[in-house]
């Protein structure tokens, strides 16, 4: 009897879970969704706890209830421009859960097998260890360049791609030295090797990849952590862990898909690393673009604004760091109000991390209705007065197109120079996380305000209520 409620605790908490991904995946439903993770994460961790010895709760409770409040406290403190690195400091606690069950599963007591569940079980162990031990310290190094605690650049060694080559393949042999192994003291040792070893890897496939790929970066260790919890469950024989894993490893993947997609770069160009930097270096010399930037001041922007029929707003980093969406919020309420149309255009790689910039808007009570995708708003730039770009660079950057040469050729961008008018907020002249200059900032049509977002956003603002 507590066995088949135990399975259709399971059932259920499986079922939220899958509700949830679909609550996520727009902008209305999303807190619906979440709350879906909640409830079906309650109801996994109930059902857990009773199919556990009653001398086994006591450390069930003293693992929990730490976690909780330091869940809890992490989450009500981080700010949204912390959020990436959040993300992947936890994916590295999945990696290396992943490790210690794989260990204490192989080095503890289990139960009789049939040598065929045993080779299946030790191939469990040895595959969930190897990509858990990637995750970790992948995740690791990701977390630190998100930070700032590392450079964004791409550490490019000699014959970096042969080095992981041959790491790979020493693994591989270790995995078949572990799988013949006679005994559990003869295993140890290819095993904890391995785990060395891919944990080496992680951290070289990570440092070689450039600020500008961080976005798909954190989407692949979100695939990688589902995989290694998928990986836990088959070793402890769990059913929910690993559905679970085996969901969030899917979407992770596809997402990662899908951020590739939008900077028109393959997953495996993305894995091979070098590209771009960590932001905010100048442009290389002779490179950059013929021609006058022309800027105005923060009243002369409120003025374009207000006078202008439809304004079409482009959010990027930039907007996030100076946590100014509050404020834009209010020139929004105020543009709206004068009878303005206003839109935002959010391109796929937005920000630092998938749906950066739509949870940002929302965090500030922006209309969901008035928030497009790059494919839903491109083709409205040319009927558009004023398009105003906010701490964005690389998204908008007519080089993609127009420039064969150009190390973002081909990326898919927003057509902002279609615009009438087209105002860029940055702090100076620098490139963005590819290394490359904008040729907008020199178009006729183009005006660059210069300074902290939020700063003269408030002076936007200020402007605008006078």
């Amino acid at each position: 009897m507590q066995q088949s409620l135990i399975t259709i605790a399971y059932i259920a908490a499986s079922a939220l879970f899958i509700l949830s991904l679909g609550g996520l995946s727009r902008q209305e439903t999303a807190r619906r969704g979440n709350w879906y993770g909640i409830i079906g994460m309650v109801i996994a961790l109930v059902a857990t706890g009773a199919a556990m010895n009653v001398g086994g709760l006591p450390v069930l409770a003293a693992a929990l209830v730490p976690g909780l409040i330091i869940g809890a406290i992490l989450a009500s403190r981080v700010q949204m421009t912390s959020m990436p690195e959040l993300v992947a400091i936890l994916h590295s606690f999945v990696g290396l859960a992943a490790v210690l069950v794989g260990f204490a599963t192989y080095i503890g007591p289990h139960a009789q097998m049939t040598a065929a569940e045993k080779n299946l079980h030790t191939a469990e162990i040895f595959i969930g260890i190897c990509i858990g031990s990637i995750t970790f310290t992948g995740s690791v190094i990701a977390f630190l360049k998100l930070r700032g605690s590392l450079s964004g650049k791409p550490l490019i060694i000699p014959a970096r791609h042969m080095i992981n080559l041959i790491m790979l393949l020493v693994t591989i042999g270790l995995g078949v030295a572990f799988f013949m192994a006679p005994n559990e003291a003869t295993g140890q040792w290819p095993l904890l090797i391995a785990t060395v070893l891919t944990g080496i890897l992680g951290v070289h496939f990570i440092m070689a990849i450039g600020g500008a790929d961080m976005p798909v970066v954190v989407s692949m260790l979100n695939s990688y952590s589902g995989w290694a919890a998928a990986a836990a469950g088959f070793m402890l024989s769990n059913d929910l862990l690993i559905i679970t894993g085996a969901l969030v490893g899917s979407s992770g993947a596809i997402l990662s898909y899908i951020m590739c997609k939008g900077m028109n770069r393959s997953f495996v160009s993305v894995m091979l690393g070098g590209f771009g930097t960590e932001g905010g270096a100048p442009a290389a010399a002779g490179s950059a673009p013929a021609g006058e930037v022309h800027s105005v001041d923060a009243e002369s922007a409120a003025a374009m604004l207000q006078q202008s029929k439809k304004v079409i707003i482009i959010p990027g980093y930039g907007l996030a760091v100076a946590q100014a969406q509050h404020s834009l919020a209010e020139v929004v309420k105020i543009l709206k109000e004068g009878g303005t149309e206003v839109k935002f255009a959010i391109h796929p790689v937005a920000g630092r991390l998938p749906g950066h910039m739509n949870v940002l808007l929302a965090e500030a009570n922006i209309p969901y209705d008035i928030v497009f995708e790059m494919d839903e708003i491109n083709n409205e730039f040319p009927s558009t007065d004023v398009a105003w770009v906010i701490g964005a660079n690389d998204i908008v950057n007519p080089s993609a197109l127009d420039d064969p040469a150009s190390p973002i050729a081909g990326m898919p961008v927003l057509h902002v120079w279609e615009a009438r008018d087209v105002i860029v907020m940055k702090r100076g002249m620098a490139s963005g996380y590819a290394g490359v200059d904008n040729p907008l900032f020199y178009n006729e049509n183009t005006l660059m305000l210069f300074g902290d977002a939020k700063k003269v956003v408030d002076e936007i603002l200020t402007a605008m209520r006078n």
